[in-house]
């Protein structure tokens, strides 16, 4: 019974992923996303029919040993370099540390990325401050360049009045004379 069970859900298994490819197909075919985005998913998707067919060569006892499929399929596949992240070594900083060390070094970790971030804070706020006395300092300039330049237009308006009334006594003292 328990081999009808897994028979069936590695066939059904199976059609999933086909059913995703010529989902996938479609989508890049009707441009609902990007060809980038496309690849990525058929990456994703050629990676389950690999651990589709570790799972059924691990059922029919075809190919490796059982306990290397597993742990294959623990770390996302047979890749370069890639090792059961269970079965890494432990680090110098917590071998042969206790629990309860291992949670107070954890604390210290956390309190000093805390003051980190408590320094971080309080430079942007600094910036931010800055920032908006920046705005206000411009704000003030350009208040100052608006009242010059309607004091220029003002000058300048006189000025051409006052030129007008030269050229005109001018001329009328050229007729009188």
């Amino acid at each position: 019974q328990l081999n009808v069970v897994i028979r069936s859900s590695l066939q059904n298994l199976k059609e999933k992923i086909d059913q995703l490819r010529d989902l996938l197909l479609r989508a890049v075919s009707t441009h609902q996303i990007t060809r980038m985005e496309g690849d990525r998913r058929q990456n994703l998707v050629d990676d389950l029919l690999t651990r589709q067919k570790q799972l059924e060569a691990s059922y029919k006892n075809e190919g490796t040993e059982p306990d290397v499929i597993r742990s294959s399929l623990m770390t996302g596949g047979v890749k370069r370099g890639v090792t059961n992240p269970w079965l890494l070594e432990e680090s110098e900083e917590t071998r042969g540390l206790g629990f309860d060390d291992i949670r107070q070094q954890q604390r210290r970790i956390i309190a000093e990325q805390d003051a980190g971030l408590d320094a971080l804070s309080s430079i942007i706020s600094r910036q931010k401050q800055m920032g908006q006395e920046i705005g206000n300092e411009l704000d003030e300039q350009n208040e100052i360049i608006d009242d010059l330049t309607n004091l220029v237009e003002n000058t300048d308006d006189k000025l051409r009045n006052q030129t007008r009334h030269v050229k005109m006594v001018d001329k009328k003292s050229t007729s009188c004379g």
